[in-house]
């Protein structure tokens, strides 16, 4: 049985036994673990699935300082823990629409039209992105995908699905706050 350091030093050169040996070795512990941390062996799976993606595709330029099981783990682990912030801010958000569709009254015609208009905007920003972009935020916010299945369907990396989100939500945000401060 392989060190370790040598099996991630043949996968860094583009060992594939090698770095089936390392994912035969930790999968299935770290499906538990994240399955222990998230409640889920579904998201379990997902995590660890796209933790050894990442690995492979960033195998050439990533840098262990510990040891690989240690990474291993603490990847994992923020892994799971994001996930479990989103879910948070999802169930946050869930409850604040319920509460506020109990209190909301049917809409008046000021408020229809700030919807129509918001809503104008918000089409606009979308159509002047560029088209990378808007295709990843719509496969995202309107297909539901998540980043590591966009990654793979338009062969790009997760990091650079995160930043074109990033970017596409940071326009967003900036075009929706000019339209309020032109309001007041």
């Amino acid at each position: 049985m392989l060190n370790d350091f040598l099996l991630f030093g043949k996968i860094k050169d583009g060992d594939i036994p090698a770095f089936e040996a390392l994912f035969r070795r930790y999968y299935a512990p770290l499906r538990l673990y994240a399955s222990g941390l998230t409640g889920r062996t579904d998201v379990a799976e997902d995590i660890v699935q796209e933790l050894f993606y990442l690995v492979w595709k960033q195998r050439a330029t990533m840098r262990i300082r510990s040891s690989v099981k240690s990474y291993l783990y603490g990847a994992v682990k923020n892994h799971s823990l994001r996930h479990l912030e989103h879910l948070l801010v999802h169930e946050r958000y869930e409850a604040h629409a319920r509460s506020e569709a109990e209190t909301d009254t049917a809409p008046g015609p000021h408020e229809r039209l700030e919807y129509a208009e918001l809503n104008a905007v918000v089409e606009q920003t979308l159509a002047r992105l560029p088209a990378r972009r808007a295709r990843i935020f719509h496969m995202h916010r309107a297909e539901g995908r998540k980043y590591g299945e966009i990654a793979t369907l338009l062969a790009v990396s997760v990091k650079t699905v995160e930043a074109e989100m990033t970017k596409a939500c940071r326009q967003l945000r900036r075009e929706i706050e000019k339209y309020y401060s032109n309001l007041s």
